[in-house]
Formats: structure tokens, C-alpha cells, sequence
């Protein structure tokens, strides 16, 4: 809904005739992008994990960060990866005067990712306003540029 509501803005602002090239992830093997989200070299969980550094730098939080560890989780149905952290125990936090407390297994969800087809491209220009020109795949790791026309 916010991606057609970012088009169909994006739409009404260059008007009739415009042009817009939309890059896209594009879905792909499931074990593909979790190894993407999860690469072995521990960047992106550094990342995910960063948040609860921020958030006890400049929120008044005290997260406990050997609490949590980063997840990457293919969600089919919302066509989307998850970034997620994970309470490895039992734990609380403050965040100001608000506390939280998190059970084993439990996670945080702090980002989803979508991944596209041709056809849901396709059918979020059309509901935007937009119609399809174009559309480029590239190889491996399978990323599309879709021309759209006002």
C-alpha cells in the first residue's frame, strides 16, 4: 500500500507523459536471500544490531546486546525479507521511563525488505497510475529496472 501510495504521489507531482524508472529486488530463492541478509562475514547482523547500540546511545535505552542476535527470515506470504533480533534469553529494557520485557525467542523486527515479480511491478503501476514500458532484468544477483509512463 505505501509503495502505491508513493507511485501514485510520485505520478500526480510529474504529470501526464512523465517518465519514472523503478529499480527492484526481485524475488528470488529463499536460501539465496536469507544468505544475503545473513552473509557469513557478520556485516548486516552488525548492522541489525547497531540499532540497539543507537537506541541505548540516544534513547535513554539499556539493551542488553549479548541478549539478542540478528535473524534474517523470508516471510513468503508478505513476499518480503525480515530483519529481526532475537532475545536469546529472557531479558528487559528501558527505553526512557518504558520497559520492556522480552521472553526467550521472542524478536524485534527492525526491517522488511520487499522482493517484486514482473507481474506484482506490473500491477502496482497500473493501481498507481502508471503504465509498464519497459522492464530490464540484470543477471545474477537478479535485480529489474521497470520503466513506467504517466
Amino acid at each position: 500500500e505505501e509503495a502505491v501510495g508513493f507511485l501514485a504521489s510520485a505520478r500526480r507531482i510529474l504529470g501526464e507523459g512523465a517518465l519514472f524508472i523503478l529499480g527492484v529486488d526481485l524475488v528470488k530463492d529463499p536460501a539465496t536471500l536469507v544468505a544475503a541478509y545473513d552473509d557469513s562475514r557478520g556485516v548486516t547482523a552488525a548492522f541489525n544490531l547497531n540499532l540497539l547500540v543507537r537506541a541505548n546511545a540516544g534513547l535513554d535505552a539499556d539493551f542488553d546486546l549479548d541478549a539478542f542476535a540478528h535473524r534474517a527470515v523470508w516471510n513468503p506470504d508478505q513476499s518480503r525479507m525480515e530483519m529481526h533480533l532475537q532475545a536469546l534469553r529472557q531479558t528487559a529494557a528501558h527505553v526512557g521511563d518504558r520497559a520492556f520485557t522480552f521472553m526467550v525467542g521472542e524478536t524485534l523486527h527492525t526491517e522488511s525488505s520487499r522482493k517484486f515479480t514482473r507481474d506484482s511491478v506490473e500491477a502496482m503501476a497500473r493501481e498507481s497510475g502508471w503504465s509498464m514500458a519497459g522492464f530490464e532484468v540484470s543477471p545474477e544477483p537478479r535485480v529489474a529496472l521497470a520503466l513506467l509512463r504517466g
